[in-house]
């Protein structure tokens, strides 16, 4: 079973699937700044969880590799100050 988490750098984005839908975010890097620029979740998938779900990978992603993230993205403003972690 593959990860539902990937980094599509080719296409400067990170996707999330769920049974064949992609929830996903456009970002940009500069240095060890991301910024995430749109997300966005296709219909299929909205009420689900699955761009909360996209976003708490982004967090752990870019923590990992000591990234610091600008939310550029409302949704992903949001998100996340309710999660705390802008």
């Amino acid at each position: 079973m593959t990860e539902p988490f990937t980094d599509n750098a080719s296409e400067s984005r990170f996707e999330y699937a769920v049974n064949g839908a992609i929830a996903f975010a456009n970002y940009r890097r500069d240095g060890m700044t991301l910024y995430i620029d749109y997300v966005e979740a296709p219909h299929a998938l909205r009420g689900t969880g699955a761009a909360g779900r996209l976003m708490q990978s982004i967090m752990g992603f870019a923590q990992k590799e000591k990234l610091k993230v600008i939310p550029i993205c409302g949704y992903a403003a949001a998100w996340m100050a309710k999660n705390k972690t802008a």
